[in-house]
């Protein structure tokens, strides 16, 4: 005799229907590649600045990123963020303010991610790693605001991929010493140290503060090279 109580117990779900609806999904993740390499493709070259979606408006950090994305949109760079408040924001106003292109990649969440105003291309993402694969497929450039979970998710995502060789080799910059130094001297002291990562790999990162150095270093690192990807890089990241 069975003598559970079934009384308030969650409804089964429907296996079939819950496979249906994930094998869908498939489509909807092709539909958001398709979108993003359609409208993407075109605003080479670009640089992508993160950052965190708290920082308001007067902050330092807000005014400095939204001066870096101006330079860098008159200097002839599209600017690519995540498209919502925030150092986000920020890198966007200055952009749209700019000569080249202001591009947004938002995403649905259930709080904190609202479309700011100032996008020449706004694209929304539902899943994060399609998005990603948008951030890094045509960026000469990382630039890291400081940031929470998101930036650094961010930061770590494309560090992966250079580190294996899963996408070229671009400037990958963090903005405010004081904020990310802490973060540098546990990546020596811990990772370095226990040999989770070369020292080496620690030249993928530069720190620097002033917003017009920031844009001179982008140029310095393509003083010799081109800002499209090499064909040995173009069919790497093909696989990214």
């Amino acid at each position: 005799m069975n003598n559970k109580n079934t009384t308030g117990s969650k409804p089964e779900i429907d296996q079939d229907s819950l496979l249906t609806r994930e094998s869908w999904k498939i489509f909807q993740i092709m539909s958001e590649f398709v979108d993003g390499f359609e409208h993407l493709a075109r605003i080479k070259p670009s640089v992508s600045i993160f950052g965190s979606a708290r920082t308001q408006p007067d902050h330092p950090y807000y005014l400095k990123a939204e001066k870096i994305a101006r330079l860098l949109s008159d200097s002839g760079f599209s600017v690519v963020s995540g498209g919502g408040p925030g150092i986000m924001e920020a890198a966007n106003k200055g952009a749209y303010a700019g000569k080249s292109s202001s591009i947004g990649l938002n995403i649905e969440l259930p709080h904190e991610q609202n479309t700011n105003p100032y996008q020449d291309i706004s694209l929304t993402f539902r899943h994060f790693f399609t998005r990603k694969v948008m951030f890094v497929k045509y960026a000469a450039a990382y630039i890291v605001c400081p940031g929470g979970f998101g930036t650094l998710d961010e930061m770590a995502e494309i560090l992966t991929l250079i580190q294996t060789g899963k996408s070229r080799k671009i400037p990958i910059i963090l903005v405010e010493t004081e904020f990310w130094s802490g973060l540098i001297d546990w990546f020596k002291g811990s990772l370095v140290k226990n040999g989770t990562i070369d020292e080496t790999d620690l030249g993928l990162i530069q720190i620097i503060d002033e917003p017009q150095q920031v844009v001179d270093a982008i140029f310095e690192y393509y003083r010799s090279r081109t800002f499209e990807p090499s064909a040995e890089e173009t069919e790497r990241m093909l696989r990214l």
